[in-house]
């Protein structure tokens, strides 16, 4: 049996697109010989629809059309997922579900039974949980090869995972005992740094245990925060991958189950290559889905304004990216010299601002309040403030989508500015520790074979050169001190105790950890960004504001 795994990029919400797609990929896998095809899940509305799912002219219109997919297939079987309406009209009313669509109409369907509510998940505000199994026969050249349908967390049950069960049941194994013969997964399992060598260790080990084969269809592309990496794979009964599709593109992965051998197995990009194919995949995507063109960003000379622009670069090309340099008084002349040598290595627009007068005008403003007491951080947001009205006025004008380029570890311990270079409407670096920012810009530079990002911008002490000779040091530790301890606190929920006992200075630790605290008000505030790690700000890590 040839089976196809169709692996889109659907779009939340257009619905009426993302079945273009798959009917798209229904006659390609046809005209290829496959007589099964597997989509992602929820592949019709797009995954994580969220809250549409609660309107009801959205369900009827992607009920519609799974049907019109349904006509579609003939001479082949089609496994796609869809909002399912229950018509019990019990407990949410709706399931996350899979439709067997063949011979032009839905045969059955299949309501996933696991239903995450961790992390950036919260499915238990949507969707009823599933009952029981689904097996459905599949022509295997004459022979009936009965095969069990089950949705991304169903099969995510392993005790591998976490070291636990951590359901009270386990799909895999129900539908094996069933009489399953193979599992097909429809999934939507968004990407952070490592999860697709766990992901693939933790199937293997599950099939192996069953001793049935797998095929996993996985979204791809850029949904909001969220990053789909695709790599959809097929694993043998031994529990070895005999076919793997391409990661963060899309991608028509056919299946020879009766010819291993033959099947293409992509390779795995190693792991800086994959966070920066993430990063990118993730800002065209939101980009594009939101209906823009064209970005603009502030360019200070900087590491993190220097990576932002590159990876803009890379996912929409130079002519789609604009520069914005505002230099004050603390300035240092490098700085516009590294941001010009930027924009000429990218070749990208840049725009030179000075934002001195303003400044200066602000500062007269305030001075019959601020007489007689001295400088210190409100003076320094004036500028941070300045450079943030200038840019969201290029992006008002042009229609050009603001980038912010602050790094996980500022966010992390408040070294931002609300109002100043917090604005924007996509944040891309914000899950991107610093010591990995530099990594990024080195593996940029190796792959184009010269310093497109200057090596000077990499070497420098970082400075927001917001006053005199002032460093990012001065305030914090060096930052593989300081992401070190961000990644216990913050991605793994340690305790300082417990972070000081693992080899860290208390006072370090205690200053850092209250940073981080105290800046949840900024954060909450902050625009959308990517998420590449375990545990992102935002939607995967919710923390009061007020609160001790």
């Amino acid at each position: 049996m040839k089976a196809a795994l169709a692996q889109i990029n659907a779009t939340v919400g257009d619905i009426e697109g993302n079945a273009a797609r798959i009917i798209r990929a229904i006659r390609q896998a046809r005209e290829a010989g496959a007589t099964l095809l597997l989509t992602p899940e929820l592949a019709v509305v797009g995954y994580p629809p969220k809250d549409l799912v609660l309107r009801r002219s959205f369900i009827e219109r992607n009920v519609n059309a799974v049907e019109q997919i349904a006509a579609e297939c003939r001479g082949i079987t089609v496994i796609v997922g869809f909002c399912q309406p229950d018509p019990a009209g019990e407990g949410k009313g709706i399931f996350n579900s899979a439709a067997v669509c063949r011979n032009g109409v839905v045969e059955t369907t299949y309501a996933k039974n696991l239903l995450p509510t961790y992390d950036v998940f919260d499915e238990s505000r949507y969707f009823s949980p599933g009952r029981g199994v689904r097996i459905i026969n599949l022509d295997d050249g004459g022979k009936q090869l009965r095969a069990g349908l089950t949705i991304c967390e169903d099969i995510w049950n392993n005790r591998q995972f976490e070291g636990r069960r951590v359901y009270g049941i386990d799909p895999v194994v129900e539908t094996v005992r069933a009489g399953a013969q193979i599992v097909l997964n429809l999934s939507a399992s968004p990407y952070r740094a490592g999860v697709e060598l766990e992901r693939e260790s933790l199937f293997a080990g599950e099939i192996r245990e069953q001793h049935v084969p797998l095929l996993y269809v996985n979204q791809v592309g850029g949904n909001d925060d969220l990053i789909f990496d695709g790599a959809s794979i097929a694993i043998d009964a031994r529990g070895a991958v005999i076919a793997r599709g391409r990661a963060f593109e899309e991608d028509l992965l056919i299946v020879d189950l009766a010819a291993p051998d033959a099947n293409r197995i992509e390779a795995q990009p190693e792991r800086i290559d994959a966070i920066r194919r993430a990063l990118v995949l993730g800002l065209r995507d939101y980009v594009y889905k939101c209906g823009f063109e064209k970005v603009v960003l502030g360019l200070s000379g900087g590491i993190d304004s220097a990576l932002t622009a590159a990876l803009a670069v890379e996912a929409l090309g130079s002519k789609n990216v604009h520069g914005v340099a505002l230099p004050s008084r603390f300035s240092s002349a490098h700085s516009i010299e590294d941001a010009a040598a930027l924009a000429k290595n990218l070749r990208i627009e840049l725009v030179v601002t000075p934002i001195e007068d303003i400044h200066r005008a602000c500062e007269a403003s305030l001075a019959p309040q601020f007489s007689g007491l001295p400088r210190g951080v409100a003076e320094e947001n004036l500028q941070a403030r300045i450079r943030g009205m200038l840019v969201m006025a290029f992006s008002n004008k042009f229609g050009w989508l603001l980038l912010t380029t602050g790094n996980k570890s500022e966010l992390a311990v408040g070294f931002c500015t609300l109002y100043g270079d917090m604005c924007g409407g996509l944040a891309v670096l914000s899950d991107v520790p610093k010591t990995v920012v530099y990594e990024l810009a080195r593996d940029i530079n190796r792959r184009a074979g010269r310093a497109l990002i200057p090596q000077r911008t990499i070497d420098k002490v970082p400075s927001a050169e917001l006053r005199e000779n002032q460093t990012d040091q001065d305030t914090i530790p060096p930052y593989d001190v300081l992401d070190a301890i961000l990644e216990q606190y913050v991605e793994r929920d340690l305790s300082p105790a417990e972070i000081v006992a693992s080899g860290f200075d208390r006072a370090t630790v205690e200053r850092i950890v209250f940073m981080v605290d105290h800046s949840e008000y900024k954060r909450k505030q902050a625009a959308i960004g990517l998420k590449v790690t375990s545990r992102a700000f935002g939607s995967g890590r919710r923390m009061p504001v007020a609160a001790k």
